[in-house]
């Protein structure tokens, strides 16, 4: 399967907005939880979890307490205390004594008998029904109420609650969740029609459960004539996979607003947080967000969930570099006592610093004063400015050790700070859990510190040359990477390219226009002439003589992209994997574009969930980067964006929105109608307009008949 570029910077801001709002990071230089400016949703959300934990462990009575306090409407709306008192009538008579089962008596007495008089028109018979309880055992084979003594019943109504308090109180995860539950969603559905294996099957199966959270339906009649218009309905249950019916009932809860009722389809996959939690370290630590350290595993008593990186066996080609490889860990253990770091100010993914190092390509020459700006011929392993540079370099690593300290620290997601008052005695257990687990791993890390130590020192040089390159520093890049690896560039010219024509466009800048042409000379055009494809971004680099004044570096080359794929690439050859985050965002967001052009229409709801940020690859000078997703404003909007099998966006204005298929122009109008009464998805429907001429009536009939 093909996969995209990703726009990895804003997938950094979307996930440091996913570890504050959830509360799993925290500042390492002053050890208390970041803050963040929807404190009030996590509590929220916390109240829900501890409310979801009490349901499904049968314990009635202390989501009732919870319920009182923070959503007294819950308990106020018969239809939800009605299933409340039945279930923990349930839960009294499992008990098996005496004691309880007077207990049940009086719930039914007193709670129970009076909800189900005018809870909803069904809960009488249910209220009868339930009194079997008496007779038959939850053991019995023969049980009529065998659906009321499952424990499944405690997962339904905790889902049911957990959907209804999600909604009122706007209580919604991060924008990452919701949009990793969407692109999942999308991925194993565009797999399944093409009937293709999936490459990252077993994260996503593992990550999304197969299981829903009960809907919350209103509270009207579900016989109404839905007010809404059938473009909503159509995008919404063909977005969240609903039937017509449900789309209906989820925009009448919502009061007709499709976003919200999108959040609340959305919010109700449920996803594996251990898991999530596990991939969205893997990726911080990865990307330097989060601090490597050992000692970050052990803050607050939280368990680590796993090394930072995997590391694994060198590959053959790197056999040869491996004495280099050792080489710039002891340099690193020599100038950094044993520690080597970056500078933070890529690291906090800080939307400001990101756009200011990214227009100012100059600056560099004058923070970095031994940074070689003159004129040299060979500016990768040139003797003559080797020593310069890795003065630059020890530097740079000297400061780096400092600023490691400002990076966040990884906290987890829960400790004593966020219990609400009944959930301390739990978070206790699992606290003493976590520190015997920890204590053990501990033990077991003591043997291995030597390799530990060298894969920090292996993860730190990444890191480092990722900054370097974020800063445009391209020599100091080169003449790093060849000692490491002398092969590297050989096996990847087209890295080598890329950061050449930053060291020409920066020589441009400061007019050195005769050093320019011979970095062209001695290395843009030999790799060119090498691989044909780069030859039109050497033509487009030396337009940057014609056009001296202009910031060609910042505006031509995103330095952040060209950055992740050095890091990327070299991590390979050092044997440290990419985290699987990364590798989910490439396949899903392809299978995303798929999709849509397969239902001849844009995603109404990617700018809701900023997938259309992830699109925004600006790099006409990179080749990875061809394609650039045409993401407009117009998603909330009723009007539909539509694609032709060409691949061409054409958008409406008053009039209905026509679709090619073929030689055959399909009426918008049409499509939906198709859709609505075959309940067919978007691409069948035009699918079979095509083949009787775009007539909407034909096709139901020749259906039908």
């Amino acid at each position: 399967m093909d996969s995209m570029p990703v726009n990895w910077e804003a997938l950094d801001t979307l996930i440091v907005d996913f570890a504050k709002s959830e509360n799993l990071i925290e500042d390492s230089v002053t050890c208390s939880p970041s803050s963040s400016p929807s404190s009030s949703s996590y509590h929220q959300r916390l109240v829900i979890r501890q409310i979801r934990r009490s349901l499904e462990v049968g314990d009635i009575d202390t989501a009732t307490d919870l319920l009182r306090v923070h959503a007294p409407f819950i308990l106020d709306d018969h239809r939800f205390l009605f299933r409340l008192q039945k279930q923990k009538f349930i839960e009294l008579l499992r008990r098996g004594t005496a004691e309880a089962r007077d207990s049940a008596i009086d719930c039914l007495r007193t709670v129970l008998a009076p909800c189900a008089l005018d809870a909803y028109p069904e809960a009488y018979e249910e209220f009868k029904h339930v009194l079997l309880a008496f007779i038959y055992d939850k053991d019995d084979p023969t049980s009529l109420v065998a659906h009321e003594w499952s424990e499944r019943r405690r997962f339904d109504i905790a889902g049911l609650i957990s959907s209804v308090l999600r909604a009122h109180m706007h209580a919604y995860d991060p924008l990452f969740a919701m949009a990793l539950r969407y692109l999942i969603s999308i991925h194993k559905g565009f797999c399944f029609r093409k009937g293709i294996s999936s490459p990252i099957s077993d994260l996503t199966l593992r990550l999304l459960l197969e299981e829903r959270d009960s809907p919350a339906t209103p509270q009207e009649s579900l016989y109404e004539v839905p007010p809404f218009d059938e473009v909503d309905i159509q995008a919404l249950a063909h977005a969240v996979e609903l039937t017509r019916q449900g789309a209906i009932d989820s925009l009448r809860f919502a009061k007709g607003d499709l976003l919200q009722a999108f959040q609340n389809e959305l919010c109700r996959m449920r996803l594996d947080d251990s898991m999530l939690d596990e991939l969205v370290r893997e990726y911080c630590i990865y990307r330097g967000i989060v601090d490597s350290g050992l000692a970050s595993s052990s803050v607050s008593g939280i368990q680590p969930l796993s090394e930072p990186l995997k590391v694994n066996k060198l590959d053959p080609g790197f056999s040869s570099s491996r004495s280099c490889s050792l080489e710039v860990d002891c340099e690193i253990n020599k100038h950094s006592d044993g520690e080597s770091s970056i500078s933070n100010a890529h690291m906090n993914n800080s939307p400001e610093i990101n756009a200011d190092m990214m227009g100012k390509g100059t600056d560099v020459e004058i923070r970095y004063s031994c940074e070689p700006t003159g004129n040299h011929d060979d500016c990768s392993t040139s003797e003559t400015h080797g020593p310069e540079n890795s003065r630059v370099l020890q530097r740079h690593r000297s400061h780096g050790t400092g600023e490691r300290s400002k990076r966040k620290r990884w906290r987890g997601r829960y400790d004593k700070h966020d219990s609400v008052p009944d959930v301390q005695q739990e978070l206790t257990a699992t606290a003493a859990t976590t520190s015997t687990n920890l204590l053990e791993e501990r033990q077991g890390l003591v043997s291995s510190l030597d390799s530990i130590g060298n894969r920090e020192n292996m993860y730190e040089t990444l890191l480092v040359m990722k900054d370097l390159a974020s800063r445009g520093m391209a020599a100091e890049v080169v003449a790093e990477v060849n000692r490491i690896d002398p092969e590297f560039f050989g096996q990847n010219p087209v890295l080598l390219f890329h950061l050449k024509q930053i060291e020409f466009l920066k020589l441009v800048s400061t007019g050195d226009h005769s050093g320019a042409l011979r970095v062209a000379c001695s290395h843009l055009g030999p790799l060119a002439a090498n691989d044909p494809l780069l030859l039109k971004a050497l033509k487009e680099t030396l337009l940057a003589l014609l056009r001296p004044n202009e910031d060609a570096l910042g505006r031509c080359l995103p330095l952040h992209a060209l950055a992740t794929s050095l890091q990327v690439a070299i991590g390979r050859r050092l044997g440290i994997e990419e985290p699987q985050l990364m590798k989910m965002m490439r396949a899903m967001l392809y299978t995303h574009n798929e999709w849509f052009k397969i239902q001849m229409c844009k995603d109404r709801f990617e700018g809701l969930l900023k997938i259309d940020s992830l699109k925004e690859i600006n790099s006409p000078l990179l080749s990875d980067a061809a394609s650039k997703s045409n993401a407009d404003a117009s998603t909330n909007g009723s009007s539909q964006v539509t694609v032709s099998s060409s691949g061409r966006i054409v958008e409406d204005g008053s009039s209905p929105t026509q679709v090619s298929s073929g030689d055959v122009v399909c009426d918008e109008n049409a499509i939906l109608k198709v859709m609505e009464f075959l309940a067919l998805p978007r691409a069948d429907a035009i699918h079979l307009l095509a083949q009787y001429n775009g007539n909407a009536e034909t096709v139901i009939q020749q259906i039908f008949t």
